[in-house]
């Protein structure tokens, strides 16, 4: 059925102008003033911000970790995510010792079949290399249309690759003209001083910060810049937190390396001292890379703000404290890793940036969508508001306020980060190709409706240092 949304004011990552837009078969086919549709459904969007899907490029939906599994999986998720105001995600698909790569991401669709609400596509993560996945991988990368591969600079127990593996990926990426995400921890250092403070009787929460101080952030960020450098590729930091971190991506976009940036709205806008709390509530803030001294928030803003850092992925991976995080209760080592962000990644950066002055809406959109969808070969696809696009609506209200609250989100968890929060802004309506997934902040969607999504794999310019 054909839509018409009259009224609003159109939001790209360049643009704010008021037009109506018309929706057919899924794509956008008209923009423009006082458009006539006959029999199509008017949407009223007066008051309302009328923006492209948001693309969440960092999210862990039903994925095992530390002897336990989110507790958010494809569908919760993905309904989370809806209600926040995405309309397509990239979510890793995990690979640990396998003899061939094909059968994990295999594994991922099954996940994701039948259950996602809204469009999504896979980064394949590398652990090794061996001669036969070196081989596997670029024909992989090729049918599957992933244009992304993640290694872990950290993790030693679960996934983290060396230096040479690193390295490795980083020449095949090049040649595919894929990007290579890459979690920027010591881990080998990281691993020395957790154990130093068990050792010494240390347990509670906030020793998972101590124990990953940010020159190991730093340091690792260099590492994998140089890396990167030498093979010629892409490289996509994710979860940028520290000054640190941000001082290397910024020189090496000076010198002209290919180097992109990710930041989450945790890090923007929580602190260390979460993780000190009394008791065991600290637990509830244990991610990692793990939460900064305040200080480092405002090099994040400017970083974003001056375009060195580019997108906000949400780094969803959810456990519920009163379950799975209490096994750690203990000893901090053990505390499950991760945070329950994907329906609130939206929120908080309107909230905490536009509406308080530190970014426009243009470069919201931009963060929340438009630069995922470039730097990820889903662009113009999807991340933008033009003819021939993918419908992928959000009717946003600037102007409500609401609390956030675990009696209230829509993820699978018993705490949010956020809990008492006060918000401003709020998406009203969500669609995906043209369809309804949230109408008037009620879910309406189908489960399975999501499509896998296809990218284009992009080749890299960037001059290769001849050894």
């Amino acid at each position: 059925m054909k839509k018409l949304i009259t009224g609003g004011l159109i939001t790209t990552a360049t643009d704010v102008y008021e037009a109506d837009l018309l929706i057919e078969n899924g794509k956008i086919v008209q923009i423009g003033k006082n458009l006539l549709a006959e029999g199509a459904e008017i949407i009223d969007a007066a008051g309302k911000y009328v923006m492209p899907g948001g693309i969440d490029p960092h999210t862990h939906l039903d994925m095992p970790f530390n002897n336990t599994v989110t507790d958010d999986d494809w569908k919760s998720g993905t309904i989370a995510a809806a209600f926040g105001g995405t309309t397509t995600i990239l979510d890793f698909c995990l690979t640990a010792g396998e003899e061939k790569l094909g059968p994990a991401v295999e594994k991922w669709h099954e996940k994701a079949k039948g259950n996602s609400v809204i469009d999504y596509g896979f980064h394949l993560m590398i652990g090794e290399l061996t001669p036969e996945t070196e081989a596997e991988l670029p024909v992989l990368l090729e049918q599957e249309g992933i244009t992304s591969v993640k290694v872990f600079m950290a993790y030693a127990k679960e996934f983290q690759a060396s230096d040479r593996t690193l390295f490795k990926a980083f020449k095949i990426a090049k040649e595919v003209g894929a990007v290579v995400m890459v979690h920027c921890e010591n881990g080998s250092v990281i691993d020395e001083l957790v154990e130093e403070a068990k050792q010494a009787g240390h347990t509670a929460p906030i020793y998972h910060a101590l124990t990953r101080p940010v020159e190991l952030e730093g340091e690792a960020t260099k590492r994998a810049i140089e890396l990167a450098h030498i093979a010629g590729a892409k490289l996509y930091v994710v979860h940028v937190t520290c000054k640190e971190a941000v001082d290397e991506i910024i020189a090496a976009r000076e010198k002209g390396y290919d180097v992109y940036g990710e930041t989450c709205p945790p890090y923007l806008t929580l602190d260390q001292s979460a993780l000190a709390q009394p008791g065991f509530e600290g637990a509830k803030y244990v991610w990692s890379p793990p939460l900064r001294p305040k200080s480092h928030q405002t090099h994040l803003w400017n970083a974003l703000k001056a375009k060195q850092l580019q997108t906000i992925g949400s780094d969803q991976c959810s456990f519920s404290f009163n379950g799975k995080k209490q096994l750690g209760l203990n000893d901090f080592s053990k505390i499950p890793n991760g945070g329950p962000f994907i329906e609130d990644r939206c929120a908080i950066l309107y909230s905490e940036g536009v509406a308080k002055g530190k970014i426009s809406i243009n470069e919201f959109v931009d963060m929340t969508s438009t630069s995922a969808a470039k730097i990820f070969g889903l662009y113009p696809q999807k991340g933008t508001i033009a003819i021939g696009s993918d419908a992928d609506i959000v009717l946003f209200d600037p102007t409500v306020k609401r609390e956030i609250s675990a009696n209230t989100h829509h993820m699978n968890v018993d705490y949010n980060p956020y809990e008492g929060w006060e918000v401003t802004g709020e998406p009203v309506s969500v669609l995906v190709r043209g369809e309804y997934v949230i109408k008037n902040k009620e879910f309406v969607g189908v489960l399975g409706s999501g499509q896998y999504i296809k990218r284009q794999l992009t080749p890299t310019t960037v001059e290769v240092i001849n050894i």
